[in-house]
């Protein structure tokens, strides 16, 4: 599946949904006028309204999370989609917890997890070159719009009806996960000419006597000076641009608390949820227009080199094809109450990233967009800390030791494609149990004839 292939099928997709929804709206809407059986929108959701906050108490239910989140954290920031469609559905059908908790939870668990996966990547070289491991161009142009989509996601989930979010994201889903499945096929088969190649150069280093001129390894990079951990970590950071993200985090958090505390829909609301969007738009411009001029300024002088780990070439299409991924993917995260990795791993991958660096950048970004989540929903009182400590301990050690042994997996193997087909694993695995979850309330929904159309944002809340 192309990419050009891929856009048509989500856009279809979505239409379709979409379309569906608004007609079963009207259909409920009518049946509601002739029938008391039909549940009006404010009743909808009562269970998902309430509390349900179990003990941390050693158990099965304990064990299983514990063993269901080190899988899915070491998995998830290893292909860098961070795992919260497989937490949400953990701790709701194992755990007990109500949906907005489990949501609330899974983020803390992929703050911990992207953490350390960012902690241990700053003290990886980059496998290629001498760069910083983390691409901070792009992750200042997706960083933006990703925690920009996250708002607009959270509204969202309070009109879209559950059956329409669920069907959006196993289109979604299945999509990206597909796309990602043929890429790393496609950089397996690259891999296996590569080692062939390498194998028959190493056959051909002989002599005028026919002796091998050597016995090790070849290596066609060339040999590289080898760099303490201390000069890698010096060489993985950039203050400044750090700086910047952590200056655009800080805006929105304080947009974020102080919207919190307004009443909803009014004045002051919206023009605080307005005034996200020209912070947003505002540091995604500066640096969209950054690599549009490098871009034009080296195709003029004939330079051939990316401007960063991307290969595309940063044309206006481009850019706003990224812009709208960007918020895609934090739409999704708000939905699903994940970092947004499910849209930014594939899509790093789609624009020529190398996996070890889209990795890399997407859990530094997802650092930033859950835990401006974690803290807002800490501010809220949305989860129990005795709980989100724990398992946000074991995520922090799954993100850690699950970079540690696929990396070096991939040096023994010397295939970097096992990158993108964890990634593929998880968002299918997501896809399955989310569909699952999703299906299950639905049917209760629709027996017990409940509001199956668009909800008011104002009234809902």
């Amino acid at each position: 599946m192309a990419t050009k292939g891929l856009v048509v099928y989500l856009l279809s997709g979505f239409a379709l949904a979409i379309a569906s929804a608004f007609f079963l709206a009207n259909g409920t809407r009518e049946d509601a006028k002739q029938s008391p059986l039909v549940s009006l929108p404010s009743t909808l959701g009562g269970s998902d309204t309430e509390k349900v906050w179990p003990e941390l108490e050693f158990g099965w239910r304990v064990m299983v999370a514990t063993v269901i989140g080190f899988l899915g954290s070491a998995c998830g920031t290893v292909g860098g989609v961070g795992g919260g469609g497989i937490f949400v559905p953990m701790l709701t059908l194992v755990v007990g917890f109500d949906t907005k908790s489990a949501a609330a939870i899974s983020k803390c668990m992929i703050m911990g997890a992207s953490a350390s996966s960012v902690w241990y990547n700053l003290r990886v070289p980059h496998p290629m070159r001498e760069v910083p491991i983390i691409d901070y161009d792009l992750a200042l142009l997706f960083q933006p719009m990703l925690m920009l989509g996250i708002t607009v996601g959270v509204a969202l989930s309070v009109v879209f009806p559950y059956w329409l979010i669920t069907v959006l994201i196993i289109i979604l889903f299945l999509g990206t996960s597909s796309r990602s499945f043929f890429k790393g096929l496609e950089m397996w088969k690259e891999e296996t000419i590569m080692k062939k190649e390498l194998a028959q150069q190493q056959a051909t280093l002989v002599n005028s006597r026919g002796e091998l001129l050597i016995d090790t390894q070849y290596d066609l990079l060339g040999s590289r000076e080898e760099k303490t951990e201390w000069q890698i970590l010096c060489l993985n950071l950039r203050w400044k641009r750090t700086l910047v993200l952590v200056l655009v985090w800080v805006a929105f958090l304080l947009l974020q608390v102080i919207k919190n505390n307004l009443a909803v829909c009014s004045a002051w609301y919206w023009v605080l949820f307005c005034l996200q969007f020209p912070i947003a738009m505002a540091v995604f411009g500066y640096e969209a227009v950054k690599l549009y001029r490098e871009h034009k300024n080296r195709m003029c002088t004939g330079n051939p080199e990316a401007i960063c780990e991307a290969t595309i070439q940063w044309t206006a299409v481009h850019i706003v094809f990224c812009a709208l991924c960007g918020i895609l993917g934090g739409c999704v995260g708000g939905l699903l109450g994940s970092g947004g990795g499910f849209i930014l791993g594939p899509l790093l991958l789609e624009i020529g990233v190398i996996p070890q660096v889209a990795s890399a950048t997407a859990t530094f970004v997802m650092m930033f967009s859950s835990s401006l989540s974690v803290v807002e929903f800490y501010l809220l009182k949305r989860f129990p800390i005795p709980y989100a400590l724990y398992l946000m301990s074991v995520s922090i050690l799954a993100g850690f030791w699950g970079q540690y042994f696929v990396r070096k997996l991939i040096t023994f193997l010397g295939r970097a494609s096992l990158i993108v087909f964890i990634l593929s694993g998880v968002i299918f695995a997501s896809a399955i149990t989310m569909g699952v979850i999703g299906i299950e309330k639905s049917i209760v929904m629709i027996e017990n004839h409940e509001f199956m159309g668009f909800l008011s944002f104002c009234s809902s809340q």
